[in-house]
């Protein structure tokens, strides 16, 4: 470990997302140790919500290692679908877990629909804990809108990415570079927030 890192478990074994969270965890000034390397399984995530499912995580990964840990958990909502896929998004075609059979049963869920009912966005949900007893984790959340497209465009990102077009800058997620996917997403919303609330709490 270099000098002055503290360490921080990351509850994910998704070697994508473990990429895209250590590239925007690095300013934060900790080593992230992915669960995965530790030994640390996978948390179930039976609950209704991202929060609780976040947190879950989190408290899994920290419990198991003794060490702080950072958890997510993200999903695409679609408004005229009642916000699904949801918390189900990673297994919305069922399992095993298949990002194109998800895609599939999304763009089957929205046939017929247009305009503003192909509405969208990411939502993503980023808990940290100090222990897995802290009794005030740090929460933050983000929002990333869009709309979905009929087709997917783009061989970048995962999950619904190819799917996820933004207007504004005539791509899909899965065109962007990871510095833009980072710089815009969800998730990098919710960690630059969550870095903000770090670096209020150590002043």
């Amino acid at each position: 470990m270099s000098s002055g890192k503290r360490r921080v478990v990351l509850a994910s074994n998704n070697a994508k997302k473990a990429a895209e969270l250590e590239a925007l965890l690095a300013p934060l000034g900790w080593e992230v140790l992915a669960q995965g390397a530790l030994g640390i399984t996978e948390a179930e995530e039976p609950h209704p919500t991202f929060l609780e499912n976040a947190l879950a995580k989190a408290r899994h990964a920290a419990a198991a290692s003794g060490l702080p840990a950072i958890a997510d958990d993200s999903g695409l909502a679609v408004p005229a679908l009642g916000g699904a896929p949801g918390v189900r998004s990673a297994r919305f075609a069922g399992e095993p877990r298949s990002d194109a059979r998800n895609n599939a049963a999304l763009l089957a869920a929205m046939q017929g629909l247009e305009g503003a009912a192909r509405r969208a966005f990411f939502y993503g949900c980023v808990v940290f804990l100090r222990s897995a007893e802290d009794p005030l984790p740090l929460v933050a959340e983000g929002r990333w809108w869009g709309e979905i497209l009929t087709e997917p465009r783009g061989e970048r990102g995962f999950g619904y990415d190819p799917l996820f077009y933004l207007p504004a800058l005539g791509k899909t997620a899965a065109e962007l570079s990871p510095e833009e996917k980072n710089r815009l997403s969800h998730r990098g919303r919710a960690l630059r927030r969550l870095r903000a609330r770090l670096a209020r709490e150590e002043a």
